[in-house]
């Protein structure tokens, strides 16, 4: 109780002062100490009419049924899934499950070493080729599809098309990468329409830099190999390129690394980039318009959203002028930046125009951190991520725990096991009212510890190779989707996230509802600060208090404070009630006091109440 009274006077003490900041609609938060801090952001109520929840899927892994693989195996060895493989019955299991949104990666066409020259398409030289399937990030044509993922390769843009229409018949919406920062080294499309040009054709490739060049050019000086590169197949010639084009991850030299993007090249966006980045915007870089023509060529083919990869190596300028332009034609159309500095979240959701933007520099470190239980875990950096990286666009940050570029969760290099991941993926998918993610066979607890080719044992699923993912094809069951193949420790996983994601939807405080951050109201006795977090999720009609205990090994007999400025912003009015967990744990009661709850709280635990 002395913690009680202590806040009682300091709340006090608050409204003499007059700082009534709970009912502010924004709340500049500069960076302070998370534990001692009282402000709190009033959230905007997220008024779309679903919570995004988002499948990823590696197009040419997810429907692949080839279970025996060789190290860097060809499509014919080791199988090759199709965009046929979404049929009605997979779909139908896909929406059961509670996503509305199916990610597919690797539409576009890239390069490869699968040789489809029969049908007019030049092989790619293995030299500039990640692994036999090639990254789908290398991208070859931006108007047409990859071949790989076609049963009848001529006639892939009709395949393409008719798996949207099933995504779509299934009450779902297709999302699909765009590609805007670099190509493949030998890009070029063959499947533009007519009056576009191909990049580069009109370059000045005499200097480093011109506003209006595609791209960057090293005069007189020959592309070179990175030292170490070993392609999947014999290559019967050498790779040239004259002059040398700048590689995708800003490297202007002739020989990059071996760890480079060196089977990419960048694209010329009007930033002199060895010139202080200075910009050269007007008149608009013909850049600009090759790729705003790009989107809405795709964005007429009835795709519902982009995934934007490496959007913040792109200038925010040229999204501030593609991205209205896209949604004359579509204002429901979403776009989702990959971007990785938090200083320039807000640029690109203000000035860019983004939707939603990657959260993984900020929650997803911080529940690493939990999950694996390091020295320096601490959910305090949860209660920072929404203050000073978040602030008033938490609703904009997509979530997740595992994505292609990611550990798996399960594999050596992560936690092992997947279940100690439950509470963190309860609070990704919870925290706000912005999107969550999940990679195939997350869900599974797929480890992805094989060494694939290009791929190597390193806990992430291989996108360079062609390879079967053996718990996926477990629920696939040779086009059933009935789970027959897993394990039952596979299927207890697969039914939590199964309930956590209906759970997401199916309530409309998490759905649509603001947030009110609880942990400056609680020191936990007996327990460790560290570990435990709670918030409230809120919304007329309906109240949530959700409780984690991120400690892996010790349950706590502590209690949890709900401040009178809590209650009232929730327009909770009952502070004394028997409150019930709704989610995992439905037979578990707690009685709240004058807004103080006792309660024991097991190892890896999440708990949400219900508050009347």
């Amino acid at each position: 109780m002395a913690i009680f009274n202590k806040n009682i006077i300091f709340l006090f003490l608050f409204c003499i002062l007059k700082t009534s900041l709970f009912s502010q609609k924004k709340v500049s938060v500069k960076k302070v100490n998370p534990s001692t801090n009282t402000k709190q952001k009033s959230e905007i109520v997220n008024k779309n009419s679903d919570k995004l929840i988002i499948y990823q899927i590696t197009a040419h892994l997810w429907g692949n049924q080839k279970s025996k693989n060789k190290v860097n195996g060809s499509e014919i060895e080791n199988g090759c899934g199709k965009m046929a493989d979404l049929t009605d019955t997979a779909l139908k299991a896909i929406k059961d499950f509670g996503y509305t949104h199916i990610w597919v990666m690797g539409i576009l066409e890239n390069a490869t070493l699968v040789d489809h020259s029969a049908i007019g398409i030049p092989n790619d030289h293995p030299a500039v080729v990640k692994g036999r399937a090639g990254s789908p990030f290398a991208v070859k044509d931006y108007y047409d599809v990859n071949p790989n993922l076609a049963v009848d390769p001529k006639n892939r843009m009709a395949e393409f098309e008719a798996m949207r229409d099933r995504i779509h018949s299934a009450g779902l919406k297709l999302i699909m990468d765009f590609i805007p920062n670099h190509v493949a080294r030998e890009y070029y499309s063959d499947a533009m329409p007519e009056g576009i040009e191909n990049f580069g054709a009109k370059d000045n490739n005499s200097v480093i830099f011109d506003a209006q060049n595609n791209f960057y050019y090293l005069p007189g000086i020959d592309f070179i190999v990175p030292d170490g590169v070993v392609p999947a197949v014999k290559q019967e010639t050498f790779y040239v390129e004259k002059p040398a084009k700048v590689t995708g991850n800003d490297v202007f030299k002739a020989e990059p690394s071996i760890n480079d993007w060196y089977e990419t090249v960048k694209l010329n966006y009007g930033v002199n980039i060895l010139n202080n980045r200075s910009n050269h915007f007007d008149p608009v870089p013909n850049t600009w318009l090759k790729m705003t023509d790009i989107l809405k060529y795709w964005t007429d083919k009835g795709v519902d959203g982009f995934r934007c990869d490496m959007a913040e190596m792109v200038p925010v300028e040229f999204w501030a002028y593609a991205i209205p332009k896209i949604k004359e034609k579509n204002k429901a159309i979403k776009f989702i930046a990959e971007i990785y500095n938090p200083k320039e979240y807000s640029n690109y959701i203000k000035v860019g125009h983004f939707d939603y933007l990657y959260d993984k520099v900020g929650l997803y470190d911080a529940l690493r951190r939990l999950i694996e239980n390091k020295p320096e875990s601490d959910v305090a950096d949860i209660t920072r991520v929404w203050q000073t990286e978040s602030g008033d666009i938490s609703s904009n940050m997509l979530r997740f725990l595992e994505n292609h570029d990611e550990q798996r969760i399960a594999s050596d290099f992560f936690a092992k096991d997947p279940k100690l991941a439950i509470p963190a993926m309860t609070l990704t998918a919870t925290l706000h009212t912005g999107p969550v993610l999940l990679f195939f066979g997350q869900e599974l607890g797929e480890p992805s510890m094989d060494a694939e080719g290009f791929g190597t044992k390193d806990g992430r699923t291989t996108m360079f190779d062609f390879w079967g993912i053996k718990t996926h094809q477990g629920w696939m069951n040779k086009g059933k989707f009935d789970g027959a193949g897993l394990t039952e420790d596979q299927k207890s996983l697969q039914a939590f996230y199964k309930s956590l994601f209906q759970f997401s939807k199916n309530n409309k405080a998490i759905e649509r509802g603001k947030f009110y951050d609880l942990q400056y109201a609680n020191n936990y006795p007996n327990a460790d600060k560290r570990k435990v977090y709670s918030y409230l999720r809120y919304i007329e009609g309906q109240k949530l208090l959700f409780v984690y205990n991120f400690d892996q090994k010790y349950s706590y007999k502590t209690s949890i404070n709900i401040p009178y400025e809590a209650l009232k912003a929730a327009d909770i009015i009952n502070k004394s009630q028997t409150i019930t967990d709704k989610f995992l744990n439905p037979k578990t009661k707690a009685k709240m006091v004058e807004g103080r709850i006792d309660i024991e709280l097991a190892a890896n635990s999440v708990y949400v109440f219900e508050l009347k």
